[in-house]
């Protein structure tokens, strides 16, 4: 009867596919195979070459051995479960006749008997792969347990240590999702084999239910529910990081609804468990089914209606009172998580005043503002790079760096940078594989500007910055003791993303280009012509920072990572190559300590002979009970931050405790990474150095020559201002009033695509030490400022100690103006700016919009009130399109005064505002003014000091200053010296005619 309803178009024979067919497919289908596996292992036993040769095999072993272990682990029971579940359901499947099963169901039987067994294999197989790797990204959490080190102190609610929430919870909370999940696709499973089988019969009037299946569902169902109770149990826990709209923490609400709620809601679960246990002997859904009901009905009226009717009745209407207690303990718990508690913050009421006084006075200020930093690291980018960029293919980092070096027996901050690659400069032209990745391998050398320090000079040329370390340095490269006396080649930089391959055979050429130097700075390094340039000089890497690639095997896997036949073509690639990667200092601490958080911020140190990175690392969890938790990004946002930061093992960026438990260096010439402990009292590192043991030096294996360059962390110095705006308030109820809140005050002077509303950076520089005022004593501190809760006047100036080498290092310090009258950062920026001397001098900037202003400054002083400075920069339209210092404005007592040097601009601030100095030179015209006539030997003509005006005074400094500029310049420091203590007391003499 069939074949009367068959197409006779279709009755013809089927024309099967071709042997040779078949063939290629399955050829396809390996060669795909092979490529994947191929691909794979490359990149697998590639990363075990790169961190063996770095010297952290053992890292690598751990962590894939604990993903293996987990995958593995977590991923069998998953399948077992699974597979189980499916399989039982099959071998207890009833034996019906066909009509007594259910209709429909026939044709998907027949279709799943020939593959039953390869189907539920491969389910299984499927759902432990999705587990697996699920649990073998969360390893970090599985060697915090394993490993987790006590805190030594116990919350305030439970009274547990505080490594319970940090390292055993999440750890918990893990096992027990997996078994909910676990139980759960084991019941999904086992129902569906019962319902095609037969076991479970949806349309039969009797029992639907078969005697195996009514057991298996029951002791699945009583699993889940068993883990339920453990995690409502677990729940009661995580209260102590619940996030409210006050606080973070256990408010009265969740105290008295939410905790009670958790604790019963875990008892009616544990009782389910056991009715659906009892149900294998009893064949009745009834008693199960009222638990079900009861536990569904009691998670919405205990879990939800019951705290949203205590906070509405109860807590709102009195929050003050109902909450006082808890508040209090967010404080507490807050200000020891993010170490701003009494053990590490002192505030204390700044009430110096700034008034009109004489010439101590103004010999006072000068001497504690003579070392602010004038030069803005974020605006000088560009004439780093105009005056010392040596070749087009070489740069600086967007926002250069501020650090200390000893010069002349002093302290002195430098803006600093590394001349580093950038092969995007590189002509259209020499763009190939060999140029790019053989070539042009390397940056040179780094480049250093006094940050307080400008020359004077009169010629036009002059870019009014001061250099000592550079091109335009020569002998005077002060940062390194002179040329040539530091491994100045940069293989590992900030810039380096690309990767290159180094090294040539004996007696072959060098092929490296390099930056051509007054001294050779390796024996390797060869003067040849090059290709484009006869002053090109050429170098060979002959550091150990690269993995051999000599064998053919290597190549190979280096040409599948890197997807290019040239590592098995080029002639470029040789017995003795090397090839670099993973390069920049961030991605090689990254790879070896997996578990740090990273600062913004990574700075270049030359020391040792060495051009050496420094990162700072954190220690991070969003699981201290009680403390504050907020966005990292949000915390450390500010007009200099980056889009990079380094939190990996947070899921979320948000974090409620923070310490700054490792230095780590990287070796910019062979990327030699080392970590340092530094903060070896948290737990957090103790546990992670039993992780990963031997790969944290102890804190006394620091170099001498590296601890003077180690300094505070600026993204934990933005988080702990962060916190400390609202944090300083340690009273209950005030803060719940908010009335005593700080902010951190907006960016008075944002640059070009950065928004109004970005918070301003904290800023480097020597302060004067309050302790020590009768010694003049600096301190090389980080410092910022607060303002009142929405408004713009000045609450406090928050300075830290950041010279390492001090007993004092980390101490914080707040200065808080008890009236909260005084003039805030946006309220004296805008000043500044709306002075009519300063407009008027800046009016031929103002015209074509050639101006940038550089940071606020507010300094305090130890006994004459706030000073506030900031630099102007201009650019030269007519002779160069970068920005160069134009002016320095000062702002003093409620008086503006501007000048080309710091100190002028302060005397000018002093006299009253008027201006005391002359235009810079090569800018636009200016405020005219006048300054003395030079004698044919070049020195200075100044009358009398008792008959000259405070103007001429100053100008005769001015003049002073020049001299001695160009006299450094000339190398005749003995000169320069007589003329700049000339200078001073023309200064100070015009200082003390305005002060009398």
């Amino acid at each position: 009867m069939s074949d009367l309803f068959d197409d006779p178009a279709d009755s013809r024979p089927v024309q099967g596919v071709s042997r040779r067919t078949r063939i290629v497919i399955w050829a396809i289908i390996a060669l795909l195979v092979i490529l994947f596996a191929l691909s794979t292992f490359a990149g697998v036993w590639t990363d075990h070459l790169w961190y063996s040769t770095l010297g952290y095999g053992s890292v690598f072993t751990k962590v894939f051995w604990v993903r293996v272990g987990l995958f593995f682990g977590f991923g069998v029971v998953m399948a077992l479960a699974l597979g189980v579940a499916m399989g039982v359901a099959f071998r207890t499947r009833p034996f019906l006749h066909p009509a007594q099963l259910e209709s429909g169901l026939e044709r998907y039987r027949d279709a799943v008997n020939p593959i039953r067994t390869w189907l539920l294999v491969g389910v299984a197989l499927v759902a432990g792969a999705f587990a697996g790797i699920s649990a073998a990204t969360r390893w970090r959490t599985f060697e915090l347990w394993a490993h987790g080190t006590p805190f030594g102190q116990k919350d305030p609610y439970f009274h547990k240590d505080i490594g319970f929430y940090v390292f055993d919870l999440p750890w918990l909370h893990m096992v027990v999702s997996f078994v909910l999940a676990a139980s759960i696709v084991a019941l999904l499973g086992n129902v569906l084999v019962h319902y095609l089988y037969g076991g479970i019969r949806l349309q039969s009037p009797g029992d639907r239910l078969s005697s195996p299946a009514q057991i298996q569902i029951s002791v699945l169902l009583a699993v889940f529910v068993l883990a339920k109770a453990a995690d409502y149990w677990l729940d009661r826990y995580d209260l102590t990081n619940s996030q409210s709209t006050l606080f973070t923490g256990i408010g009265f609400t969740d105290d008295h609804a939410v905790l009670p709620a958790k604790s019963t809601l875990a008892g009616i679960a544990l009782i389910c468990a056991v009715l659906f246990l009892v149900n294998i002997w009893r064949r009745t859904w009834l008693l199960p089914g009222v638990g079900v009901a009861l536990m569904a009905i009691s998670a919405v009226l205990l879990g939800l209606i019951w705290p949203a009717i205590v906070q509405t009745v109860q807590v709102n209407p009195s929050r003050l009172d109902k909450e006082n207690s808890y508040q209090a303990t967010n404080i507490a718990q807050t200000r020891e998580a993010y170490a701003i508690d009494d053990a590490h913050v002192k505030v204390s009421d700044y009430t110096a005043d700034a008034t009109a006084g004489g010439a101590a006075q103004a010999k006072q200020l000068d001497t504690e503002t003579s070392s602010a930093p004038i030069v803005d690291p974020l605006l000088v980018k560009d004439l780093f790079e105009e005056q010392q960029q040596g070749r087009a293919y070489y740069e600086v980092a967007p926002v250069l760096d501020v650090d200390r070096y000893t010069i002349d027996g002093k302290d002195r901050a430098l803006v600093l940078a590394a001349r580093e690659l950038d092969q995007d400069n590189i002509s259209a032209s020499d763009k190939n594989w060999t140029n790019l990745h053989t070539v042009y391998t390397h940056g040179s050398g780094v480049i250093a500007a006094y940050a307080n320090q400008r020359p004077l000079s009169d010629d036009k040329e002059s870019v009014d910055i001061q250099w000592a370390q550079g091109n335009q340095a020569d002998e005077n490269d002060l940062v390194s003791a002179g040329p040539g006396k530091f491994e100045q080649r940069i293989y590992f930089g900030e810039e380096s993303n690309s990767y290159s391959v180094v090294g040539r055979p004996a007696g072959a050429k060098a092929v490296e280009l390099d930056l051509p130097t007054s001294s050779s700075t390796s024996s390797s390094t060869d003067s040849t012509s090059g290709a484009s340039d006869e002053d090109d000089t050429r170098t060979t890497y002959d550091g150990k920072g690269g993995v051999p690639i000599g064998s053919t095997w290597r190549r190979l896997l280096y040409a599948v990572k890197f997807n290019s036949a040239n590592f098995l073509l080029s002639e470029r690639v040789n017995d003795n190559s090397q090839v670099l990667y993973n390069r920049t200092p961030r991605e090689r601490v990254e790879k070896v300590a997996p578990w740090l958080t990273l600062d913004d911020d990574a700075y270049p140190v030359v020391a040792n002979g060495r051009i050496t990175w420094v990162l700072d690392g954190y220690t991070t969890t969003d699981r201290y009970p009680g403390s504050e938790k907020e966005s990292f990004k949000t915390m450390t946002n500010d007009s200099l931050q980056q889009e990079t930061n380094g939190l990996r093992p947070v899921p979320t960026d948000d974090i409620n405790y923070m310490r700054n438990s490792v230095k780590a260096t990287v070796d910019a010439y062979d990327g030699t990474v080392t970590l340092y402990a530094w903060d070896e009292s948290d737990p957090i590192l103790k546990t992670w150095a039993k992780v990963f043991p031997g790969t944290v030096l102890p804190k006394s294996a620091i170099p001498d020559w590296l601890t003077p360059h180690l300094r505070y962390p600026e993204d934990l110095f933005k988080v702990q201002r962060y916190q400390l705006a609202k944090y300083h308030v340690t009273d209950a109820g005030a803060f719940l009033n908010g009335s005593d809140w700080w902010d951190v005050p907006t960016d008075p002077n944002p640059v070009a695509g950065v928004t109004s509303t970005t918070l301003q950076p904290p800023y480097r520089l020597f302060l004067d030490d309050p302790e020590a005022a009768s010694t003049n004593a600096e301190v090389w501190s980080l410092s910022t400022t607060f303002t009142p809760h929405d408004r713009n006047n000045l609450s406090a100036v928050m300075t830290v100690n950041s010279d390492a080498t001090s007993d004092d290092y980390g101490k914080i310090d707040v200065l808080e103006r008890p009236d909260q009258q005084t003039q805030g950062p946006r309220q004296v920026a805008a000043n500044m700016r709306n002075d009519a001397d300063v407009a008027e001098a800046l009016l031929p900037y103002t015209r074509n919009n050639l101006l940038s202003y550089g940071s606020l400054l507010t300094i305090p002083t130890s006994s004459h009130g706030l000073v506030y400075l900031m630099p102007v920069y201009a650019k030269q339209a007519s002779t160069s399109p970068y920005p160069v210092l134009a002016y320095v404005l000062a702002s003093y007592n409620g008086n503006v005064g501007y000048g080309t040097t710091l100190q002028a601009a302060l005397a000018s601030a002093l006299e009253g505002g008027s201006p005391s100095t002359p235009t810079p030179s090569g800018t636009p015209t200016a405020k005219p003014t006048t300054g003395p006539s030079a004698s044919p030997s070049g020195s200075p003509t100044s009358p009398a000091t008792g008959t000259a005006t405070p103007k001429q005074l100053l100008a005769q400094a001015q003049e002073l200053f020049t001299e001695a500029d160009q006299a450094g310049r000339a190398g005749d420091y003995t000169k320069r010296e007589t003329l700049l203590k000339q200078a001073e007391a023309k200064v100070a003499a015009a200082v003390e005619q305005m002060g009398g």
